[in-house]
């Protein structure tokens, strides 16, 4: 192999294979508005069109000493100088040399690296074991959360009520007074009338799932702010895909606001099927405003009567004739 310096061509050559990495580089800093990457790890994203790596540095292309087959390799930089704090798992990966490289300076092929990647828990591979467990984690994780100022003035927080497999959920504002006392959604006049509206429907208290927007109760029984429900979002997020309901029946505007994010008012939207997260929702009045005006009770039935008849069910005492 000879001494001599590079020819032009070849330090042209050189020149282009590094420009190439960098303007690849760039371009998916473009396309996915990274502002950097973990020097040495595999980097894989949905639009790249192959996996990108993290620039080599500049002199280890630079024309040095001719290296001889036989030489022994220098070390590798120890990954707990970069990134290893951040991925344990993570080892330095240079790109694979070009034939004019693996001329000039041979190296030893470095194997093949996973990609890191963030750990994704889906709660759709879960048993049901494993979800009533993740349910129980996610209670103990409410109990302690201080996200927002709702978390002052609590007694405790209020998760659920009735069965978190039942095919049937009712989705409400927030804890009042009685529910702050008990530690349980729908306990006082108006969860006596939310009773009532399931026994309606053919179902017994503890055969559907009953939760609400947010899991503190605001003060004065007041309507949750839009910065508050925000802050329980993840949460009820959580806890819903846990649940996996068929139907969600949303009780009074906060609470289809809150699932869905919309600004319309209730009486728009009642009575006309929505989508959660690919589960069908029905708007409807809260009980609490059925309280105040009873007339409208009739519009409920009318909407708790298409929830049934999705779900194939039929008024106790009603044939299928």
């Amino acid at each position: 192999m000879s001494d001599a310096p590079l020819s032009p061509a070849e330090a042209r050559h050189e020149l282009f294979e590094l420009a190439a990495s960098v303007r690849a580089l760039v371009d998916w800093y473009d396309m996915t508005g990274v502002t950097g990457v973990p020097r040495g790890v595999v980097v894989e994203h949905e639009h790249a069109p192959a996996p990108l790596r993290a620039p080599v540095p500049a002199q280890a292309y630079a024309p040095t000493a001719p290296v001889s087959r036989d030489a022994p390799q220098p070390p590798q930089r120890s990954a707990a100088n970069s990134f290893e704090h951040q991925a344990p798992h993570a080892q330095p990966v240079r790109p694979p040399p070009t034939s004019f490289e693996q001329q000039r300076y041979p190296v030893q092929a470095a194997p093949a690296q996973p990609v890191v990647r963030a750990p994704v828990v889906r709660a759709d591979a879960a048993t049901p074991t494993e979800r009533m467990g993740r349910l129980s984690v996610l209670a103990a994780e409410v109990q302690g959360c201080r996200r927002c100022r709702l978390a002052e003035a609590r007694t405790q927080t209020v998760f659920s009520r009735g069965d978190p497999f039942a095919e049937l959920c009712f989705v409400g504002e927030g804890p009042g007074a009685e529910e702050d006392r008990l530690g349980e959604p729908f306990v006082g006049a108006a969860g006596q009338l939310l009773d009532k509206m399931i026994a309606a429907m053919g179902y017994r208290r503890d055969e559907v799932y009953v939760c609400n927007i947010v899991k503190c109760r605001p003060p004065d029984n007041r309507k949750p702010a839009p910065d508050e429900m925000e802050a329980c979002k993840a949460h009820l997020v959580q806890q819903l895909d846990l649940c996996r309901p068929k139907y969600i029946v949303a009780l009074g505007a906060t609470a289809i606001q809150g699932l869905l994010g919309t600004t319309e008012g209730i009486m728009r939207l009642r009575g006309k099927w929505k989508l959660y997260r690919g589960i069908p929702v029905m708007p409807t009045f809260h009980p609490a405003y059925l309280l105040r005006q009873p007339t409208a009770k009739r519009e409920v039935w009318m909407d708790l009567q298409e929830v049934m008849a999705r779900l194939g069910k039929k008024p106790p005492g009603k044939t299928t004739g």
